[in-house]
């Protein structure tokens, strides 16, 4: 009975909206969605700088909200949390490729600690571990763990990146594939890539495979996961990063065949 009410209020508040733009109704509708934007402040959060607000994120994500509440067809058979989860998280991720939130001096350095991470493999004629890789470049495990994890989510965002580049005469740019015209071997590798990816996890501890079951499949917040499990949220941070670190050569040559 409650919910039902409460679907009669919100569509009540809906009609305001829609019909007369009543400012009221979409205050309240605004209050009722933004866990949603705080849902994908944490999730993206999870993945960037610390020194990077999150009262920042949060308010590219407001806007995105806003942008779905004056946009949104409520006739249409599509629930409005789905709908404005694309806006906000979409809001969010172009705010911060606009704003360029990983310096150059940070690309440079991802770079340069990939080049000592196959530099100390070649030597190794293994993978390496964080702590070896820490001793080698000298630079604290954390960081290193931070580094990784930081150039894949830059990765992510600069797919359609306009590069810029004093040397190059003309920009270049990313362009983003059509899924439905892979080439029927592009759709082999990445079948082998994800083969791969799958069995890499398996081989994961029981912790982290948790956790990224947890993240990216469940779809739960970082802080969310820590209540499950008792642990704190800096601690399952942890046990995220780690697991990205090594699964990263499979990650990356993922995300340049998706």
């Amino acid at each position: 009975m409650v919910a039902k009410e409460n679907s009669t209020e919100e569509q009540l508040l809906w009609k305001k909206w829609i019909e007369y733009k009543d400012s009221e109704a979409g205050d309240l509708l605004i209050r009722k969605y933004t866990p949603l934007v705080t849902y994908h402040v944490q999730r993206i959060g999870a993945s960037i700088p610390k020194n990077i607000s999150r009262d920042e994120l949060k308010s590219l994500g407001m806007m995105g909200l806003f942008d779905a509440l004056n946009k949104f067809d409520y006739s249409r058979e599509l629930k409005f949390d789905t709908y404005a989860s694309f806006r906000v998280r979409g809001a969010i991720i172009d705010g911060l490729r606009k704003e360029d939130w990983l310096p150059r001096s940070s690309r440079e350095k991802a770079k340069k600690l990939e080049a000592k991470i196959e530099e100390l493999e070649q030597r190794l004629l293994r993978h390496a571990s964080a702590e070896e890789i820490a001793d080698f470049v000298e630079m604290p495990v954390d960081d290193v763990y931070q580094t990784v994890q930081e150039h894949f989510f830059s990765n992510v965002l600069s797919i359609d990146e306009q590069l810029q580049d004093n040397e190059e005469v003309e920009a270049k740019s990313f362009v983003i594939r059509d899924d439905a015209k892979k080439t029927p071997e592009q759709q082999m590798v990445k079948q082998e890539l994800l083969r791969d990816l799958a069995s890499q996890i398996q081989q994961l501890n029981e912790n982290e495979q948790l956790v990224l079951s947890l993240f990216y499949t469940e779809e739960l917040t970082l802080t969310v996961i820590g209540e499950m499990l008792g642990l704190s949220t800096s601690r399952i941070s942890q046990i995220h990063s780690k697991a990205l670190f090594k699964l990263r050569k499979l990650l990356a040559s993922e995300m340049m065949n998706a």
